[in-house]
């Protein structure tokens, strides 16, 4: 599976700053995700994954709208979510959009499920947090219907019923890939092998190696349910530059910034410079020369035996200019020797 990895980018549309230290506003941040991705697309990136976020310190609230942009101006990149926090959306409106960038893009539409890392869009949009649960259990429940074809008849306590509903437009071609975005939780690892969908894994600290045992429940858990060997995918953060020196040296000031901010929401202490240094040694940051983020992209393809690895690229605010050069390498250099790597 490794021998044929593919390999993207994911950004949340983090707020950037200019060189100078100006803030961006959400709008031209928003832009500016679209010329990164056509970047992408022109350096051999295969996917570019948009997150949803309903707070300050990202734009991007739709990826959907952003992606049908970034469709209209490139020819071979894939497009999704990263992710679709589908338990504070409707399900059939979700199918909807998914399907439309689907039709819009020629095929190359995907879409990530999953909970969400943050919890703004449950009073946002009127979904109490103690039915977290049951919100994304039943929610998917219909998605997988949905993406079965058919009219779909469905019952539950989240939404109104359905009864030999047909929902348009319908997906065109091969079906729409969809995948489960998981943190680290057994349950939700079991989840997608019941779904049959591809497990994407948020890395996002300490050795990937640790993940090893979620993939194997994965793979047999999909082998008791009587499916194939389904594809798995990574997520982590990421940074490339000429050196490592320069990657961490300039990396090092906004994410700082970036952890410090969250985790002062969730109770974590300040991050330190050797901290963020034995990450990028032995941990799940991906940052370096293009030689050393490739050698640790396939190491980990090797460990968890990957079809995919998504590098966040974005974090904070670093600027523009900073992550259009580190796409740039990404896909230029990153990528064709992370496949020589593994061939």
């Amino acid at each position: 599976m490794t021998n044929s990895l593919e390999l993207g980018l994911d950004t949340f549309g983090d707020i950037t700053s200019t060189a100078e230290g100006v803030v961006l506003s959400h709008a031209r941040v928003i832009r500016n995700v679209v010329e990164e991705a056509v970047l992408a697309d022109e350096v051999g990136v295969d996917f570019i994954g948009v997150g949803e976020h309903h707070r300050a310190d990202f734009a991007v609230s739709s990826p959907e709208m952003v992606l049908a942009t970034i469709a209209g101006r490139t020819k071979r990149l894939r497009l999704g979510s990263a992710v679709t926090v589908l338990s504070s959306d409707d399900p059939v409106r979700v199918f909807q959009r998914f399907s439309t960038l689907n039709a819009l893009s020629s095929g190359r539409a995907e879409v990530i499920l999953g909970r969400g890392s943050f919890t703004e869009s449950f009073p946002l949009f009127g979904y109490a947090l103690d039915k977290y649960e049951t919100l994304f259990e039943e929610k998917l429940e219909i998605f997988a219907a949905l993406l079965a074809g058919g009219p779909i008849t469905w019952r539950g306590t989240t939404r109104a019923a359905l009864k030999d509903q047909r929902v348009y437009p319908p997906i065109e071609g091969e079906g729409l890939k969809s995948w489960i975005g998981v943190g680290g939780s057994p349950d939700s690892v079991i989840r997608a092998a019941k779904y049959a969908m591809p497990l994407m894994l948020a890395i996002i600290g300490g050795d990937p190696a640790r993940f090893k045992p979620l993939v194997d429940l994965y793979h047999r858990a999909s082998e008791q349910l009587g499916e194939a060997r389904l594809p798995v995918g990574v997520h982590s953060h990421g940074y490339v530059a000429d050196s490592d020196e320069k990657a961490r040296d300039e990396l090092w000031p906004d994410y700082k910034r970036m952890r410090d901010r969250i985790g002062a929401e969730r109770g974590w202490p300040p991050s330190g410079r050797a901290d963020f240094d034995r990450e990028a040694d032995q941990g799940s940051l991906y940052v370096g020369s293009p030689e050393t983020v490739a050698r640790k992209i396939a190491a980990t393809a090797r460990q968890l035996g990957l079809a995919r690895f998504d590098m966040k690229y974005s974090a904070g605010g670093l600027s523009h200019e900073r992550m259009m050069r580190s796409i740039d390498l990404y896909g230029r250099k990153v990528i064709p020797m992370a496949r020589d790597m593994l061939a």
